[in-house]
């Protein structure tokens, strides 16, 4: 039998976590119990690109440029990325298939809402139906509730979520991220 040894054993349980957070994501409550969330867990070069493309925002103008390049930084520093979705542009329906028509969108009706143009601005597609996006909320509390009850340091990160987004790593409107790392000392608290 090999010796398994620090580092090896850290990545291992990191993806390990990753998948039951991915689970935890899943079975979380969902409004009507009808589901749209998406999850993808990220490792090795495919997390490293995608904090090349974090970094690839920094340049971008805006009032959160520089938090994608300090963002990233956390993202190379983790074991594995959990990105956790949802398909918000469509309208939560009642268990019985019957529209809510709260209005929280911005629309008269579900039905004004599902015929407005959907577009994509400089992160995410919208509108987003309200119930969706408490949906991935609550997921994502889940998810990281996981985290924290099995000792790997996480952190969401909406940066993480909208380069993940540009790679089109998810068919999700809104995407979030949660880098994971199990070391010495939580890389994702002392940032700049």
């Amino acid at each position: 039998m090999p010796v398994l040894r620090d580092g090896e054993i850290d990545s291992l349980a990191v993806v390990a976590v990753a998948e039951l957070m991915a689970a935890s994501a899943r079975t979380a409550p969902k409004g009507g119990g009808l589901d749209n969330i998406s999850t993808a867990i990220l490792t090795g070069k495919e997390k490293d690109e995608l904090a090349d493309a974090m970094e690839s925002r920094r340049e971008k103008k805006g009032t959160l440029k520089g938090i994608f390049g300090r963002d990233a930084e956390g993202v190379r520093a983790s074991r594995a990325i959990l990105l956790v979705g949802v398909k918000g542009t469509v309208p939560k329906r009642t268990s019985k298939g019957g529209s809510l028509n709260c209005g929280a969108c911005g629309y008269e009706s579900c039905g004004h809402f599902t015929t407005a143009i959907k577009k994509k601005g400089e992160d995410f597609t919208g509108p987003n139906c309200i119930f969706q996006a408490l949906d991935l909320g609550i997921a994502l509390g889940s998810a990281v509730k996981t985290a924290s009850t099995l000792n790997i340091d996480n952190r969401i990160m909406y940066t993480v979520g909208a380069a993940a987004k540009d790679l089109e790593l998810l068919d999700a409107d809104v995407i979030i991220g949660i880098p994971l790392s199990a070391t010495g000392k939580n890389p994702f608290i002392d940032r700049k």
